[in-house]
């Protein structure tokens, strides 16, 4: 059977976004849910919106990111304040943490697309994430939510070369997660811990480094870059200005994680869990 092209993926999104006549489309800012937002707006023109939330586990720095892209894409937008830390159960961090922030998130959004007269809500979900660990597919699909992405077939690389054909700066943009992300499961979360978290990678952002988590484990925070990235962090006036930013912060330890940077590498602990 011959490989599909990626112009047909283009097409089949096309019209997949056609028939849901209407959509509201789940919008962070990140590289799947960008294009997904463009692709509705030149397809649906006034019949899509753009729902962003904003709280304590969002990044401020991705938060403003996201604005300008939508101010400079045209792209209308209603901005939702959401309040995970108050969910039930969330801020004990477990392991489905993930699908009692979408299941809220998610319920929030329905309702505001609802009262904005918007027939459907879709999210960025490409056929990638498939693979990963990832329970908050489980609150989604329980709510309808569509992915038109999965439906079209369109792996990540495939949206960011359609993304960069378009013109989109968010074609080669890193990987996004909240910032609870940040944190091993079973460990309480607490605004604190997540402005913490948020003001020491604003140090390696400042750095230049596109690519970077914080770890949060306790009163030691582990940082993950690109091995290529190494040397910029271990000497210099790089690493003191590091040092004293993240020990200001309240961290005693400032450690690099010699593997570099791992997407979801937290989740491990649960696939040991399950060996």
């Amino acid at each position: 059977m011959p490989t599909e092209t990626l112009s047909a993926k283009k097409e089949k999104l096309t019209v997949r976004l056609k028939a849901l006549q209407s959509v509201a489309v789940a919008f962070s800012g990140g590289v799947d849910s960008a294009f997904l937002a463009v692709m509705a707006r030149q397809i649906l023109e006034d019949r899509m919106i753009a729902l962003k939330a904003v709280s304590p586990i969002h990044s401020g720095r991705e938060h403003q990111a996201a604005l300008q892209f939508a101010e400079t894409f045209d792209l209308p937008l209603k901005v939702i304040s959401t309040d995970e830390l108050g969910v039930p159960g969330f801020v004990d961090n477990p392991a489905d943490r993930c699908y009692l922030c979408k299941q809220y998130l998610i319920s929030l959004m329905a309702a505001q697309a609802e009262k904005l007269g918007f027939t459907h809500i879709a999210h960025g979900a490409n056929l990638d994430d498939l693979d990963d660990y990832r329970p908050g597919f489980k609150a989604a699909k329980e709510l309808d939510i569509k992915a038109p992405l999965i439906d079209a077939g369109l792996t990540k690389a495939e949206i960011r070369r359609l993304s960069r054909e378009m013109g989109l700066p968010t074609w080669n943009r890193p990987a996004m997660a909240c910032l609870a992300s940040r944190v091993p499961y079973g460990m309480p979360l607490t605004k604190t811990i997540l402005e913490k978290i948020a003001q020491a990678e604003n140090h390696l952002y400042d750095l230049g480094l596109a690519t970077c988590r914080v770890r949060h484990h306790g009163n030691l925070a582990r940082i993950e870059v690109d091995p290529a990235e190494f040397s910029r962090l271990v000497s210099g006036p790089a690493r003191e200005g590091l040092v004293a930013g993240l020990k200001a912060l309240g961290y005693d330890h400032i450690c690099l994680d010699l593997e570099g940077y791992v997407q979801g590498s937290l989740n491990r602990a649960l696939e040991q869990q399950e060996k």
